[in-house]
Protein backbone atom coordinates (compact mmCIF):
# COMPACT_ATOMS: atom_id res chain seq x y z
CA UNK A 1 0.00 0.00 0.00
CA UNK A 2 1.17 3.67 -0.33
CA UNK A 3 1.35 6.16 2.38
CA UNK A 4 -2.15 8.11 2.63
CA UNK A 5 -2.79 11.11 4.62
CA UNK A 6 -5.62 12.52 5.36
CA UNK A 7 -5.95 16.04 7.19
CA UNK A 8 -7.82 16.33 10.78
CA UNK A 9 -7.83 19.95 11.46
CA UNK A 10 -7.55 22.99 8.97
CA UNK A 11 -4.15 23.48 9.32
CA UNK A 12 -2.32 20.92 11.99
CA UNK A 13 -2.49 17.46 11.99
CA UNK A 14 -3.37 14.22 9.29
CA UNK A 15 -4.37 10.32 9.73
CA UNK A 16 -1.56 8.36 7.95
CA UNK A 17 -2.10 5.11 6.71
CA UNK A 18 -0.95 2.38 4.53
CA UNK A 19 1.97 1.92 6.89
CA UNK A 20 3.12 -1.25 8.93
CA UNK A 21 5.33 0.03 11.70
CA UNK A 22 6.20 -3.64 12.46
CA UNK A 23 7.88 -4.04 9.60
CA UNK A 24 10.93 -1.84 7.74
CA UNK A 25 9.55 1.30 5.96
CA UNK A 26 11.16 1.54 2.22
CA UNK A 27 12.84 5.11 1.35
CA UNK A 28 9.82 5.86 -0.55
CA UNK A 29 8.04 5.48 2.77
CA UNK A 30 9.66 7.20 4.87
CA UNK A 31 10.11 10.35 2.00
CA UNK A 32 6.50 10.45 1.72
CA UNK A 33 6.17 10.56 5.95
CA UNK A 34 8.54 13.15 6.28
CA UNK A 35 6.84 15.58 3.35
CA UNK A 36 3.46 14.98 5.47
CA UNK A 37 5.36 16.18 8.94
CA UNK A 38 6.55 19.07 6.79
CA UNK A 39 3.15 19.71 5.99
CA UNK A 40 0.21 18.79 9.04
CA UNK A 41 3.42 18.66 11.73
CA UNK A 42 1.27 16.24 13.45
CA UNK A 43 0.72 12.63 11.81
CA UNK A 44 -1.51 9.75 13.68
CA UNK A 45 -0.83 5.96 13.05
CA UNK A 46 -3.25 3.99 14.08
CA UNK A 47 -3.89 0.65 14.90
CA UNK A 48 0.11 0.04 15.58
CA UNK A 49 0.77 -2.81 17.99
CA UNK A 50 4.42 -2.36 18.10
CA UNK A 51 7.48 -3.24 20.45
CA UNK A 52 9.63 -1.38 21.74
CA UNK A 53 12.25 -2.45 19.50
CA UNK A 54 9.82 -1.49 16.14
CA UNK A 55 9.35 1.65 17.95
CA UNK A 56 12.94 2.59 18.00
CA UNK A 57 13.99 0.92 14.36
CA UNK A 58 11.12 3.33 13.24
CA UNK A 59 12.06 6.38 14.61
CA UNK A 60 15.90 5.67 13.41
CA UNK A 61 14.70 6.23 9.82
CA UNK A 62 14.36 9.78 10.98
CA UNK A 63 17.45 10.49 12.60
CA UNK A 64 19.79 10.24 15.31
CA UNK A 65 17.75 9.54 18.71
CA UNK A 66 17.98 11.39 21.71
CA UNK A 67 19.21 9.70 25.22
CA UNK A 68 16.12 10.56 27.51
CA UNK A 69 17.38 9.94 30.95
CA UNK A 70 18.58 13.34 31.45
CA UNK A 71 14.52 15.44 30.65
CA UNK A 72 13.62 14.11 34.04
CA UNK A 73 14.35 13.83 37.73
CA UNK A 74 14.27 9.88 38.03
CA UNK A 75 17.69 7.81 39.72
CA UNK A 76 19.84 5.39 38.77
CA UNK A 77 17.23 2.33 39.64
CA UNK A 78 13.86 4.20 38.97
CA UNK A 79 13.94 3.86 34.96
CA UNK A 80 11.43 1.33 33.77
CA UNK A 81 12.51 1.83 29.93
CA UNK A 82 15.64 1.90 27.97
CA UNK A 83 18.00 5.01 27.30
CA UNK A 84 16.27 5.85 23.88
CA UNK A 85 12.71 6.55 25.65
CA UNK A 86 11.26 8.80 27.94
CA UNK A 87 8.67 7.22 30.17
CA UNK A 88 6.14 9.48 30.08
CA UNK A 89 3.61 7.06 31.59
CA UNK A 90 2.18 6.84 35.25
CA UNK A 91 4.07 4.10 36.14
CA UNK A 92 6.96 2.85 38.32
CA UNK A 93 10.09 1.08 37.59
CA UNK A 94 8.01 -2.00 38.48
CA UNK A 95 4.82 -1.18 36.34
CA UNK A 96 2.84 -0.20 39.23
CA UNK A 97 0.58 3.23 39.76
CA UNK A 98 2.91 6.32 41.09
CA UNK A 99 1.93 7.34 43.98
CA UNK A 100 0.11 10.71 44.35
CA UNK A 101 2.95 12.18 46.48
CA UNK A 102 5.70 10.16 44.34
CA UNK A 103 8.46 13.55 43.34
CA UNK A 104 8.71 11.55 39.74
CA UNK A 105 4.33 11.66 39.35
CA UNK A 106 4.56 15.75 40.77
CA UNK A 107 7.58 16.04 38.17
CA UNK A 108 5.95 14.53 35.31
CA UNK A 109 2.87 16.69 35.91
CA UNK A 110 4.86 19.80 34.39
CA UNK A 111 3.47 17.65 30.82
CA UNK A 112 0.19 18.96 31.44
CA UNK A 113 2.00 22.63 30.82
CA UNK A 114 1.60 23.95 27.28
CA UNK A 115 5.26 22.81 25.63
CA UNK A 116 7.76 21.74 23.20
CA UNK A 117 10.32 18.53 23.67
CA UNK A 118 13.82 19.39 24.55
CA UNK A 119 13.30 22.92 23.95
CA UNK A 120 15.74 22.76 27.06
CA UNK A 121 18.13 20.89 25.24
CA UNK A 122 20.96 22.18 22.74
CA UNK A 123 20.05 21.86 19.91
CA UNK A 124 16.48 21.25 20.41
CA UNK A 125 14.65 17.84 19.28
CA UNK A 126 13.21 17.64 15.72
CA UNK A 127 10.57 14.94 16.32
CA UNK A 128 8.77 13.20 18.87
CA UNK A 129 6.62 9.76 18.74
CA UNK A 130 4.67 8.73 21.21
CA UNK A 131 3.00 4.88 20.92
CA UNK A 132 0.15 4.12 23.61
CA UNK A 133 0.63 1.04 24.40
CA UNK A 134 -2.15 1.57 27.52
CA UNK A 135 -4.93 4.04 26.79
CA UNK A 136 -7.58 4.87 29.86
CA UNK A 137 -11.11 4.64 28.36
CA UNK A 138 -11.60 8.55 29.83
CA UNK A 139 -9.17 9.91 28.32
CA UNK A 140 -6.83 12.00 28.44
CA UNK A 141 -6.58 13.95 25.11
CA UNK A 142 -3.02 15.38 23.68
CA UNK A 143 -3.81 18.97 22.54
CA UNK A 144 -1.23 20.56 19.66
CA UNK A 145 -0.86 24.29 18.24
CA UNK A 146 0.27 24.96 15.89
CA UNK A 147 3.09 27.67 16.33
CA UNK A 148 3.19 28.45 12.26
CA UNK A 149 -0.42 29.38 12.06
CA UNK A 150 -0.10 31.25 15.54
CA UNK A 151 3.08 33.64 14.15
CA UNK A 152 1.15 34.16 10.68
CA UNK A 153 -1.57 35.19 12.57
CA UNK A 154 0.44 38.27 14.94
CA UNK A 155 0.09 41.57 13.78
CA UNK A 156 3.22 43.23 11.92
CA UNK A 157 4.03 45.59 14.88
CA UNK A 158 4.16 41.99 17.26
CA UNK A 159 6.08 40.20 14.85
CA UNK A 160 8.62 42.92 14.54
CA UNK A 161 9.55 43.00 18.13
CA UNK A 162 9.66 38.82 18.59
CA UNK A 163 12.04 38.72 15.65
CA UNK A 164 15.46 38.44 17.09
CA UNK A 165 14.23 37.53 20.92
CA UNK A 166 16.70 35.13 22.68
CA UNK A 167 15.02 33.54 25.33
CA UNK A 168 16.58 31.07 28.28
CA UNK A 169 14.28 27.45 28.56
CA UNK A 170 14.64 25.10 31.32
CA UNK A 171 12.88 22.82 32.78
CA UNK A 172 13.30 24.41 36.00
CA UNK A 173 11.14 27.15 34.71
CA UNK A 174 8.25 25.10 33.94
CA UNK A 175 7.86 22.82 36.81
CA UNK A 176 8.87 26.07 39.34
CA UNK A 177 5.10 27.11 37.47
CA UNK A 178 3.73 24.43 39.67
CA UNK A 179 5.53 24.74 42.97
CA UNK A 180 8.09 22.35 42.02
CA UNK A 181 10.94 24.26 43.31
CA UNK A 182 13.12 21.51 45.00
CA UNK A 183 16.20 20.31 43.25
CA UNK A 184 18.89 18.68 43.96
CA UNK A 185 22.92 20.63 42.78
CA UNK A 186 23.14 17.41 40.46
CA UNK A 187 19.54 18.30 38.89
CA UNK A 188 20.08 22.48 38.65
CA UNK A 189 23.17 21.69 36.34
CA UNK A 190 21.60 19.11 34.39
CA UNK A 191 19.04 21.39 33.78
CA UNK A 192 20.99 24.61 33.10
CA UNK A 193 19.15 26.81 30.97
CA UNK A 194 19.72 26.84 27.37
CA UNK A 195 19.09 30.12 24.78
CA UNK A 196 16.76 29.38 22.14
CA UNK A 197 15.41 31.99 19.23
CA UNK A 198 11.64 32.79 19.92
CA UNK A 199 11.29 32.96 16.10
CA UNK A 200 12.80 29.95 13.75
CA UNK A 201 12.22 29.01 10.36
CA UNK A 202 11.37 25.61 9.41
CA UNK A 203 14.80 24.27 6.93
CA UNK A 204 12.40 22.32 4.42
CA UNK A 205 9.40 24.62 4.00
CA UNK A 206 11.16 28.44 5.27
CA UNK A 207 7.41 28.92 7.15
CA UNK A 208 8.24 30.87 10.61
CA UNK A 209 6.54 29.93 13.84
CA UNK A 210 7.10 31.07 17.19
CA UNK A 211 9.01 28.49 19.95
CA UNK A 212 7.41 28.39 22.69
CA UNK A 213 6.82 26.59 26.02
CA UNK A 214 6.15 26.78 29.16
CA UNK A 215 9.99 26.36 30.01
CA UNK A 216 10.44 29.94 28.94
CA UNK A 217 11.96 31.95 31.96
CA UNK A 218 13.95 34.52 30.51
CA UNK A 219 14.11 36.83 27.03
CA UNK A 220 17.61 38.11 27.18
CA UNK A 221 17.68 41.99 28.35
CA UNK A 222 14.02 42.19 29.55
CA UNK A 223 13.17 42.59 33.08
CA UNK A 224 11.89 38.65 34.55
CA UNK A 225 8.45 39.89 35.48
CA UNK A 226 8.05 41.86 31.93
CA UNK A 227 9.61 38.92 29.99
CA UNK A 228 7.49 35.83 31.79
CA UNK A 229 4.07 38.13 31.23
CA UNK A 230 4.89 38.66 27.28
CA UNK A 231 5.83 34.76 27.02
CA UNK A 232 2.35 34.14 28.83
CA UNK A 233 0.13 36.17 26.23
CA UNK A 234 1.97 35.26 23.61
CA UNK A 235 1.12 31.39 24.29
CA UNK A 236 -2.77 32.41 25.12
CA UNK A 237 -2.38 33.61 21.78
CA UNK A 238 -0.91 30.56 20.10
CA UNK A 239 -3.14 28.19 21.72
CA UNK A 240 -6.39 29.59 20.31
CA UNK A 241 -9.10 26.92 19.64
CA UNK A 242 -8.76 27.63 15.70
CA UNK A 243 -4.75 26.56 16.18
CA UNK A 244 -5.33 23.33 17.99
CA UNK A 245 -5.73 19.83 17.50
CA UNK A 246 -7.43 18.04 20.32
CA UNK A 247 -6.08 13.95 20.11
CA UNK A 248 -8.41 11.68 21.68
CA UNK A 249 -6.33 8.67 22.15
CA UNK A 250 -6.90 4.70 21.68
CA UNK A 251 -5.02 1.89 21.92
CA UNK A 252 -1.84 1.56 19.87
CA UNK A 253 -1.73 5.23 18.17
CA UNK A 254 1.25 6.15 17.53
CA UNK A 255 1.72 10.08 16.81
CA UNK A 256 4.64 11.46 15.68
CA UNK A 257 5.04 15.47 15.91
CA UNK A 258 7.48 18.21 14.90
CA UNK A 259 8.34 20.23 17.73
CA UNK A 260 10.28 22.49 15.80
CA UNK A 261 6.93 23.69 14.56
CA UNK A 262 4.12 22.71 17.24
CA UNK A 263 3.62 22.56 21.19
CA UNK A 264 1.74 20.62 22.79
CA UNK A 265 -0.29 19.01 26.25
CA UNK A 266 -1.66 16.38 27.76
CA UNK A 267 -4.58 17.10 29.84
CA UNK A 268 -5.16 16.28 33.62
CA UNK A 269 -7.14 12.69 34.07
CA UNK A 270 -6.97 10.55 37.58
CA UNK A 271 -3.50 9.23 37.21
CA UNK A 272 -3.63 7.63 40.07
CA UNK A 273 -6.38 5.18 39.90
CA UNK A 274 -5.93 4.41 35.63
CA UNK A 275 -3.05 3.26 33.87
CA UNK A 276 -1.77 5.29 30.98
CA UNK A 277 1.36 3.67 29.23
CA UNK A 278 3.09 5.83 26.57
CA UNK A 279 6.08 5.83 25.34
CA UNK A 280 8.34 8.35 23.21
CA UNK A 281 11.47 8.25 21.39
CA UNK A 282 12.73 11.55 20.53
CA UNK A 283 14.67 12.11 17.24
CA UNK A 284 17.31 14.95 18.01
CA UNK A 285 17.73 17.76 16.18
CA UNK A 286 20.52 19.12 14.04
CA UNK A 287 21.61 22.63 14.80
CA UNK A 288 20.91 24.99 17.38
CA UNK A 289 18.42 28.28 17.13
CA UNK A 290 21.00 30.58 17.43
CA UNK A 291 24.38 30.93 15.85
CA UNK A 292 26.54 30.62 18.81
CA UNK A 293 27.97 27.76 19.66
CA UNK A 294 28.50 27.97 22.99
CA UNK A 295 24.50 28.49 24.14
CA UNK A 296 24.39 27.49 27.82
CA UNK A 297 23.94 30.16 29.83
CA UNK A 298 24.93 30.91 33.48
Amino acid sequence: MEVQIRPLHPSIGAECTGVDLRRPLSPDAVAAIERGMDQRAVLVFPKQDITDEQQIAFSKDFGRLETTFGGNVRRAGEHRLGKEFADVSNLDQHGRLLAQNDRNRMFNLGNQLWHSDSSFRSPPSKYSLLSGRVIPEKGPDTEFADMRAAYDALDAETKARVENLVCHHSLMYSRGQLGFTEFSDEEKAKFKPVRQRLVRAHPVTGRKSLFLASHIGVIEGWPVPEARAFIRDLIEHATRREFVYAHKWRPFDLVMWDNRQTMHRVRRFDDTRYVRDVRRTTVAGDAPTIEQVADKVA
